[in-house]
């Protein structure tokens, strides 16, 4: 005859049970937040706890794809296929080298800012010209004392800002493009694009809507990226820009690729007939390399697209298909070797 469990042996294994499912849960919301999709993917058919976790992860990634980075959330729509978001490192700023940023905390209870390791990115501010100072204005929207940043290029293309060296702060009227996005945005899936970048309200004509981030080794990975898009699962956010001087030749190349580590402009897509976005080179006091941004070149509507064009188009067979849908689309989209 087997000896009775007695209640009180009972209520003890439940508690220590729940205490280990308590400790369980708090690791998994340490832990998940700073998986990729499918690491995610793949955990949360673990049990039901970590199913759960990863769902409530899962719906914090999509409604901002900026990671709490950007003053103003930046959400995935998707009623095409079951991508629920596009993965990717967001950072705010412009990244030199990436070859150790591998992780990053995305959906969160807190999201906190925090979670973005500058120690692992070069701010383009850090490099600056030497003996190059910047301004003292008290106001640099004052006009009828000019800040002398607002006036060293005269360029129709190229705007200038306050520098690192400047004594005003963020919210001088001369930092427009340096406080971030400050317009609504949201990334909507299409059947043949993919992901691409609308308005989620009405902007007016020349305002800013974000950077470009730059990095390097873009011809190595162009290759590789390249090989994968025959596959048709896979494209690359990979953009080649020069400076020129003003004899023709080039002066300088930036390199912007935003496939794996970016900000929500690696999903703005080409357009055959120029667009509604224009981009111009902003130039801060004593910092020795331009930063690339967009601008409105006209009024967008809100849930209209925000679209560019990549470049001149040469039509060459093996080009990645173009499905821009204008009346003066090519068919192909551009890249340095079309």
């Amino acid at each position: 005859m087997e000896p009775a469990v007695s209640n009180k042996c009972l209520k003890t294994s439940e508690a220590e049970e729940e205490q280990l499912n308590c400790g369980l849960l708090h690791c998994a919301h340490l832990v998940l937040p700073w998986l990729t999709s499918l690491e995610l993917a793949t955990i949360s058919l673990s049990c039901k706890s970590l199913n759960a976790t990863s769902k409530s992860i899962t719906l914090r990634r999509t409604l901002d794809a900026s990671r709490s980075l950007e003053k103003i959330p930046i959400p995935f729509h998707n009623s095409i296929d079951d991508r629920l978001y596009a993965f990717f490192i967001y950072t705010p700023t412009v990244i030199i080298s990436n070859q150790h940023f591998q992780r990053q905390c995305w959906g969160s209870i807190s999201d906190p800012q925090s979670v973005h390791d500058e120690s692992e990115s070069i701010n383009l501010v850090d490099n600056w010209v030497d003996g190059v100072f910047g301004c003292d204005c008290e106001n640099c929207g004052d006009f009828e004392l000019q800040c002398p940043c607002l006036s060293f290029d005269g360029l129709e293309d190229v705007a200038s800002e306050c520098g690192p060296r400047c004594s005003c702060g963020l919210e001088c009227e001369n930092r427009l493009t340096q406080r971030g996005i400050s317009v609504r945005l949201k990334i909507l899936r299409d059947e043949k694009k993919g992901w691409g970048l609308y308005a989620d309200e009405l902007i007016q004509e020349g305002a800013f809507i974000c950077e470009l981030l730059t990095t390097e080794e873009a011809r190595r990975r162009q290759k590789i990226y390249d090989a994968r898009a025959k596959g048709g699962r896979f494209a690359s956010s990979l953009l080649v820009v020069r400076e020129h001087l003003p004899s023709g030749n080039a002066c300088l190349r930036m390199n912007i690729d935003a496939t794996w580590i970016g900000n929500v402009a690696r999903f703005i897509n080409h357009s055959c007939d120029g667009g509604n976005l224009v981009t111009r080179l902003v130039r801060g006091t004593g910092v020795m390399l331009p930063r690339l941004c967009f601008y409105a070149s006209q009024s967008i509507s809100k849930e209209e697209e925000l679209t560019f064009s990549y470049g001149d188009i040469r039509l060459k067979h093996e080009g990645l298909k173009c499905f821009c849908g204008s009346s003066c689309c090519l068919g192909t989209l551009p890249s340095e070797n079309t």
